[in-house]
């Protein structure tokens, strides 16, 4: 899983970038390509986020992020690799390593 992060910054230079979501097509077309792409999606903001929490049997609902932080969740990849190597290799092509930071986490075995 590929988690694309970044900050106001990064967000705003990603808009101001003409390019950038063209970039995002093509990187993805060439996952496709490469049979690796499993999935992509996009984030809203945090401000739209409603988080859960169970207490006590509980349910408690808060509007807004669940952390106060800088950087925020701006969308994910799902992609399939052979191992790390090609998870970097991919991973720094993808269009949002220049703005922001792209964080991979392996899935859990299920």
């Amino acid at each position: 899983m590929l988690l694309i992060c970044g900050d106001d910054e990064a967000h705003k230079a990603m808009e101001d970038d003409g390019s950038f979501v063209a970039s995002c097509h093509a990187w993805a077309d060439e996952m496709q390509q490469r049979g690796g792409l499993v999935s992509i999606g996009g984030l809203q903001p945090p401000g739209d986020a409603t988080t859960v929490r169970v207490r006590a049997g509980q349910v408690l609902l808060s509007d807004g992020p669940f952390a106060e932080t800088k950087e925020l969740i701006a969308g994910f990849s799902l992609i399939e690799c052979a191992d790390l190597d090609e998870a970097l290799e991919v991973t720094a092509k993808h269009p949002a390593a220049r703005y922001g930071a792209i964080e991979i986490r392996p899935l859990v075995p299920t």
